[in-house]
């Protein structure tokens, strides 16, 4: 999070497909608010995106990026493929887009994402009232798809990233033991994915107690472990999230568990084997799902097995608000070069808990799991 980490050709790379895409839609224009859309096509990598931040990307000529305009230090120092236009904080980011756009859009139609988590309704709102344009459209998910398959400079920074992972996976793994600090595990698992290259994650690390284990979004808290803890982590380097889970049992682990542990990576197992170039998400899901069937538990199931990861700024390592999972209802076709959460999750089942994450990247002959941490089970 100091400098860009891309080559320029790649960003043109990425550029040249986000203008293939315009121009297949028709599109004269595009605002892009996503921070992980602006750091994408320019590599604008810091904390900065609390406030808007708009990137014009026209059909042909400069791109444009607007910020408040105390950002200009950075984005001098990272962007180097954009023209900057900074606002000061009696304006807004909308003021000095209409004013640039000032005559230069009538008759053109004008994308924008209009779910995006960095463009607020106001904002939208005022961006469709003050610019001349012929059409909007709705661009929302047009960079998500462009940005699933990752080219090999993406490749090499989703394994750094799972790397950091498995470092603090395995430091958390190490500080847990009857009676250790919430805040020490999570201080451990920190500092060793820090030392590994990784820095602050989209968010987590979410590690907690098995009586909080299905809360799914919360972490450590002030107290001390007696029972078993649920580990999720996520690597991250150059904006690329790379998360992994684990369960550590404390002092022993029950037949039921070790049972659902054994079921629980042959199911992971299972979903690795299904996913492969060309099929769909519903036949990795089912790939899944038949283990969990055969096992006597067709009415345990999940809303994914998995998700597609990549770049992620807080508060997700999904790359924003909208998760693509592999569900039992998606036909999303899989690629050569997708990264993915790939997960096996058996909590409140009755029969025992276990739990098993890695991050997975699609080659052309098959997946491979980037993580290397034992699935278990792990007693402290």
């Amino acid at each position: 999070m100091h400098c860009n980490p891309f080559t320029d050709p790649e960003l043109a790379r990425r550029l040249a497909a986000t203008r293939d895409e315009m121009a297949r839609r028709n599109l004269d224009l595009i605002l892009l608010s996503a921070p992980e859309h602006v750091f994408y096509l320019t590599g604008l990598d810091h904390w900065g995106y609390f406030a808007p931040h708009v990137l014009m990307v026209p059909s042909q000529g400069d791109l444009v990026l607007v910020t408040r305009a105390m950002e200009h230090v950075v984005i001098r120092n990272q962007v180097r493929n954009a023209t900057f236009i900074g606002h000061t904080d009696s304006q807004t980011a909308a003021d000095v887009i209409i004013k640039h756009l000032a005559g230069k859009t009538t008759g053109q139609a004008i994308g924008i994402e209009a779910l995006s988590a960095g463009l607020s309704y106001g904002m939208g709102t005022t961006l469709k009232e003050h610019i001349d344009a012929d059409i909007w459209h709705d661009i929302t998910g047009m960079l998500d798809e462009i940005r699933l398959v990752k080219s090999p400079e993406e490749q090499v920074f989703m394994r750094q990233a799972a790397h950091a992972a498995d470092a603090g996976t395995q430091a958390a793994i190490e500080a847990i033991h009857d009676g250790a600090r919430e805040a020490d595990v999570a201080a451990e698992c920190l500092a060793a994915m820090t030392r590994a290259g990784s820095t602050p994650p989209g968010f987590g690390p979410f590690l907690r107690p098995a009586h909080r284990m299905a809360e799914e979004h919360t972490s450590w808290g002030d107290g001390q472990h007696h029972e078993a803890v649920f580990l999720e982590v996520a690597g991250c380097v150059a904006r690329y999230n790379a998360p992994m889970g684990r369960l550590v049992n404390i002092g022993g682990i029950s037949d039921e568990d070790a049972q659902m542990a054994e079921l629980c990576s042959r199911a992971f197992d299972a979903t690795l084997t299904a996913l492969k170039v060309g099929v769909t998400a519903k036949d990795v899901y089912n790939g899944w799902q038949a283990v969990v069937d055969d096992a006597g538990m067709p009415e345990y199931r999940r809303h994914h097995c998995g998700y597609l990861v990549g770049i992620g700024f807080p508060p997700s390592w999904t790359g924003g608000p909208r998760v693509t999972g592999l569900r039992h209802d998606s036909s999303l076709e899989m690629k050569a070069g997708m990264t993915f959460h790939l997960m096996s999750w058996f909590t409140e089942t009755g029969r025992g808990n276990y739990f098993v994450s890695n991050t997975v990247l699609l080659n052309p002959d098959g997946a491979q799991v980037l993580n290397n941490t034992p699935d278990g089970p792990h007693i402290a």
